[in-house]
């Protein structure tokens, strides 16, 4: 009863012939209680009946006869048939569990008539006290949150990069495109009525291998370019406004609020690895690549784009120069802060949401214990914001006027 069922199931499909046993006998729990109990207590009996004869012959029929036989039996069932063995099978489960298979396989063979009988009776009490036995083995599956425990738990078994990334995939289900896309206003795009100069130095700038192409609005997009390619083609002869249209590409859009887990398959069926968020009014969100879905996942294993690194600026004081429009999500994963990410996406709406008016340069606010100042503020939002270190009990008086 103690072996770990999934061990059991490893050794199994390793060929070991008693973990197979073991495995058949544990899928009816019921008569293998049966038949380990019937042969408990019918070898308990007996030494009892047996060791008590052997002390009256000895000792003759009388109070001290008895007695010796009472502790003598009981002694010996407690040492070398309840408490050692147990403990021996508590300990090493794996070992025992297969190699008392072989003993228990044929028993339950022969006893099968008694275990039978003995069930009749069991069920009927059981019906009797109206309780309903659940499935055989059901207590032994484990839903999510155990298996998030489990992971959590394994310690030096599994290491801490593994872990991470299984502990990972357990919050793409419930994690966002919205939480992790590039919002509309940080979207590098190419306006297709510039001129063939502008475009042409915008492809050569670009620090991404996709752009999206619009027309007058952004919220207009006409299609997606692969920076490389058109590059390849059009260096020689000049920017062709007539040959850079046929090199646009139809856009792919992600309906807002999917969740990671299930673009994750939708980019794979369409094959593809760019896709533009877009409202229920169709109105354009913000960008989500397939390197942003797995880099929830596994971390980031790009270096940052230079416009990235603009936007996170470490300060002498140890704290942090951060772009207002920065993903909540990023600076917790990149500064490993822990700001809530529950109602707003990114900084600037998280500041708003504590301070409930408009925001003001010089204005600070305690979020998560990091004090957060503002520093700049551009068409009521917040531009540039100033994250200092967590502060600990008794610091409140550091944080910043």
């Amino acid at each position: 009863m103690a072996v770990n069922r999934y061990k059991l199931k490893s050794m199994a499909r390793a060929g070991h012939r008693g973990a197979k046993l073991a495995i058949r006998l544990l899928s009816r729990t019921d008569k293998l209680l049966s038949v380990v109990l019937l042969g408990n207590n019918l070898i308990n009996a007996a030494a009892a009946s047996l060791v008590t004869v052997i002390a009256f012959r000895f000792f003759g029929q009388n109070e001290w006869a008895m007695t010796i036989a009472t502790v003598t039996v009981t002694f010996l069932i407690l040492v070398f048939s309840e408490v050692t063995p147990k403990v021996l099978g508590a300990t090493y489960p794996e070992r025992m569990a297969p190699a008392a298979s072989y003993v228990l396989a044929p028993l339950l063979k022969l006893a099968q008539p008694a275990v039978w009988f003995i069930n009749l009776f069991v069920k009927a009490l059981l019906r009797l006290m109206r309780l309903q036995v659940s499935e055989i083995g059901s207590g032994s599956v484990m839903g999510l949150e155990e298996l998030r425990t489990l992971l959590t738990e394994s310690g030096h078994i599994l290491p801490s990069a593994h872990r991470d990334i299984l502990l990972n995939l357990f919050e793409l289900g419930k994690i966002k495109v919205d939480d992790v896309m590039q919002p509309r206003s940080q979207i590098e795009a190419i306006d297709i009525l510039a001129t063939a100069e502008e475009i042409d130095q915008r492809l050569s700038t670009s620090h991404h291998a996709r752009l999206p192409v619009y027309e007058g609005e952004i919220d207009n997009i006409v299609g997606v370019v692969k920076v490389r390619r058109v590059l390849t083609h059009l260096r020689g002869g000049g920017m062709d406004m007539e040959a850079f249209r046929s090199h646009l590409k139809d856009p792919y859009y992600i309906p807002s609020g999917t969740p990671l887990l299930t673009q994750l398959h939708h980019f794979r069926e369409a094959r593809e690895t760019f896709g533009l968020v877009v409202d229920e009014y169709g109105d354009l969100r913000g960008l989500v690549t397939v390197e942003d879905l797995l880099e929830e996942i596994v971390g980031e294993f790009a270096a940052a784009s230079p416009l990235e690194t603009l936007a996170l600026l470490p300060q002498a004081d140890g704290s942090w120069l951060v772009d207002g429009a920065s993903s909540i999500r990023d600076l917790n994963r990149k500064l490993r802060l822990s700001l809530p990410v529950e109602t707003s996406r990114t900084l600037n709406g998280l500041i708003l949401e504590q301070l409930e008016a408009m925001p003001e340069p010089g204005v600070s606010v305690m979020i998560a214990g990091h004090p957060i100042e503002i520093i700049q503020v551009q068409d009521r939002m917040v531009k540039t914001a100033r994250i200092y270190p967590r502060l600990h009990a008794g610091e409140e008086e550091a944080v910043p006027e």
